[in-house]
């Protein structure tokens, strides 16, 4: 009889000479693998040489994983890493947030088309498919973390994660059907509208709009203009594709005529090149560090990792790798805000803990509004 869920899954793929490889981190591995493999098959009207489809990956792979952490580091949690900045390329103790990743990606995508004079919205239209697939995989892997939380329910499909009192929204699962679904809505895009940027201005709007919706089911302890800290950016996010949007459909009516730049009236190469441009063993070696890099990745939140997972998996102890820290800036701060911010169950198991520390770290950890 299908019924509410209580969440025990253990966040640990494998484990390899004292490194851990997690579920979260083989979301953008496989992420990253699928934009390689989308690059490759090149059925739209960007072509692209095996050696510049290897040069593209790197760029917006890098750039999401940069992009990332430097967003989750100086907006969310700046106040730990201020004091411990020998951390900040710990990637394997978490740390990553959405508007990040989009970010970084696209400058990296931008980046690519300057270096390789390439036209800006093909590219673009080239990465929004991946894109979602690989957001979409990030919320699964949110979910395998057990870290975002949607609002208490009595729905039968709630569920109740390791961190978090009572059965709640699944809002991570919500979101990444969502971004799935957006990867197939732009595939039919693509194949029906050759407008350059067609595509990826419908990914702009089309993921951000619906997720303001979504995040209404959600938890979010910390605000930002009086709204949930994601709400904000996803305003902020719809409101850019609303106007991407609206140029797009100039575009297609022929009233843009400055934009060829972007991708309109410039023309990428084709012919011969395509194939006398094969990959670097260089790229290769770069792209697979890379995804590997990723499977290190934990959680979206920076984590004492063997208190944050011990309960869950078996055999993980303090190292140089994995040391002992807490996110909060202090003890008994932390504890006072944890309880003002979060929902009053919650609270009050924090209060009741013996070490309030070890809990607030965890819980705080849901407040991040992204991946």
């Amino acid at each position: 009889m299908l019924g509410p869920y209580t969440h025990r899954i253990d966040p640990v793929l494998l484990d390899v000479g004292g490194v851990h490889l997690w579920w979260y981190g083989l979301g953008f591995a496989l992420g990253f693998l699928e934009l390689h493999l989308f690059l490759r098959r090149g059925n739209g009207p960007l072509r692209l040489s095996p050696r510049e489809v290897w040069s593209l990956s790197l760029f917006v792979a890098a750039g999401v994983l940069v992009g990332g952490r430097a967003l989750e580091i100086a907006f969310d949690e700046w106040p730990f890493y201020r004091e411990h900045l020998h951390l900040v390329p710990a990637w394997w103790l978490g740390g990553m947030a959405t508007h990040g990743l989009l970010l970084g990606g696209t400058l990296g995508a931008v980046l690519f088309a300057r270096r390789y004079r390439k036209p800006v919205l093909l590219v673009a239209d080239a990465l929004a498919v991946p894109a979602a697939f690989l957001l979409g995989m990030g919320r699964l892997g949110n979910f395998i973390d057990g870290q975002i939380v949607g609002s208490v329910t009595d729905v039968w499909w709630a569920v109740e994660f390791p961190d978090a009192e009572g059965f709640r929204h699944p809002v991570v699962l919500y979101d990444g059907a969502k971004n799935l679904l957006l990867a197939a809505y732009l595939l039919h895009v693509g194949r029906m509208n050759r407008t350059p940027g067609a595509v990826a201005a419908r990914f702009v709007f089309w993921y951000a709009f619906p997720r303001f919706f979504l995040d209404l089911f959600r938890d979010y302890p910390t605000h930002r203009l009086a709204l949930g800290t994601g709400q904000t950016l996803n305003i902020v996010m719809a409101g850019l594709g609303a106007a991407v949007l609206y140029r797009s459909r100039l575009r297609r009516l022929g009233r843009l005529t400055r934009t060829a730049g972007w991708g309109v009236a410039a023309q990428v190469d084709t012919g011969r090149r395509a194939a006398d441009a094969p990959p670097l063993v260089a790229q290769r070696l770069a792209f697979a560090g890379l995804l590997a890099l990723c499977l290190t990745i934990p959680s979206n939140w920076t984590q004492d990792i063997p208190r944050r997972y011990g309960a869950r998996h078996a055999g993980l102890a303090h190292s140089w790798l994995y040391p002992r820290i807490d996110t909060a800036p202090s003890p008994a701060r932390g504890a006072e805000r944890g309880a003002e911010l979060l929902p009053a169950g919650v609270a009050h198991g924090v209060h009741q803990a013996d070490d309030a520390g070890l809990l607030v770290g965890p819980l705080l950890g849901q407040r991040q509004p992204d991946s």
